[in-house]
């Protein structure tokens, strides 16, 4: 059974910084794309980041500069490192895998979906 259990959300003040940590278990694929995905109250889930198996990287405008996707393929563990955080960074964050990995935005084609951690950034 393929899981995906996200961790490293929490409370911090504007400014500062967070790093998530996306650990995959059951996942044997060599061709896959991670993304990670946001959804603040009485909005839309959004896509923020993407990776793909060859390190390829995809970010949504409102974090360039300010996020990092990366992977440690050894621990099968993908992170968002999230840097200078605003209030508007609030939100529920989601990893999720697609199979085959393409970077794209829409979350109906992702396949796999963790149960998401809570990033509150207070101003």
């Amino acid at each position: 059974e393929v899981q995906f259990v996200e961790s490293g959300g929490g409370l911090v003040q504007a400014g500062g910084s967070l790093r998530l940590s996306c650990a995959a278990s059951g996942f044997r694929f060599d061709d896959y794309a991670i993304g990670w995905f946001r959804q603040a109250p009485g909005k839309e889930r959004e896509g923020v980041s993407v990776i793909s198996h060859d390190g390829s990287t995809l970010y949504t405008n409102s974090v360039k500069g300010r996020f990092t996707i990366s992977s440690d393929n050894a621990k099968n563990t993908f992170y968002l490192q999230m840097n200078s955080l605003k209030p508007d960074d609030t939100a529920v964050y989601y990893c999720a895998a697609q199979v085959p990995g393409f970077l794209l935005w829409e979350a109906s084609r992702y396949d796999y979906w963790g149960q998401g951690t809570q990033v509150t950034v207070l101003s």
